[in-house]
């Protein structure tokens, strides 16, 4: 089935893994696709990247392979290696290589993680031949209409040796995503956890003068990611102060001072 034909059937919105738009990017997702085109999405920590996916895949009714990239990743880990079975030696597909060959989404989060060789692994299936050659195999797999590759990273953690090659960027579409506006973020929080809103949104103000100390005292604010944990704790019953320290503040640091004045912070915020 074509990339067009997948849109067409797309699913209804309350059996898909919720996610509330922010602007334009489930069409450009969906152009990207229908285009035979590569997705790098850009944020910080814990901002929806990963859920967009996952909402996206499932919209489109496109199978979904995720693979959280690590330093000891390697090709052979997407495409694929021979193993011992049965006292026969078969070749068994990476994600990669199985979503190319049936369709769908591989989706490869914090990318620049991975090792170098990864990536070059990538380039054959990000130009017009859409092609993923398997060494080992002697195979050449001609990527489907309905495959589509996308990428993220966390662009606040990039260094000299954490980064991508121009040559890799430029393959790609890229979206850049933030955590949502106030208003918005409380809603999705009240959703995804069950407690009030108005209690979400006074999480979510705590939560915007956390984010205020990146770059200084921190090196990431809280993620919505951590908001939704944190009111999940209180609408299972947890003290709100236990919940925040747990959620808020525990995940991100382990200075003692820093802890300190962040506690000082929750009290002056929230009174």
């Amino acid at each position: 089935m074509n990339a067009a034909a997948m849109i067409s059937q797309t699913k209804e919105a309350d059996e898909l893994p919720f996610y509330q738009p922010q602007g334009d990017e489930c069409e450009l997702f969906e152009t990207a696709l229908r285009r035979r085109l590569p997705l790098l999405i850009k944020g910080p920590t814990g901002c929806g990247k990963t859920r967009f996916v996952a909402h996206m895949a499932a919209r489109l009714g496109l199978p979904l392979e995720t693979v959280a990239c690590h330093d000891d990743l390697t090709a052979a880990d997407l495409t694929g290696r021979y193993l011992i079975k049965n006292d026969e030696t078969v070749w068994s597909d990476g994600p990669l290589a199985r979503a190319v060959r049936r369709g769908g989404v591989c989706y490869l989060d914090e990318i620049v993680e991975a090792r170098k060789d990864v990536t070059v692994v990538l380039h054959p299936l990000t130009d017009d031949r859409r092609i993923l050659p398997l060494e080992r195999t002697g195979e050449t797999l001609h990527a489907p209409d309905d495959f589509m590759l996308v990428i993220s990273y966390n662009p606040g953690y990039q260094s000299i040796l954490k980064s991508l090659k121009p040559s890799t960027r430029q393959r790609f579409l890229a979206v850049e995503f933030d955590y949502p506006p106030p208003e918005d973020e409380a809603r999705i929080v009240a959703r995804e956890s069950g407690l009030p809103l108005e209690a979400c949104r006074t999480l979510q103000r705590l939560a915007g003068r956390l984010r205020e100390l990146k770059g200084h005292d921190l090196e990431e604010g809280a993620s919505t990611r951590l908001i939704v944990a944190c009111a999940s704790l209180i609408a299972g019953g947890m003290k709100r102060d236990d919940a925040i320290r747990a959620a808020l503040i525990e995940p991100l640091t382990d200075d003692p001072d820093v802890k300190r004045g962040l506690i000082d912070l929750v009290a002056v915020t929230l009174g």
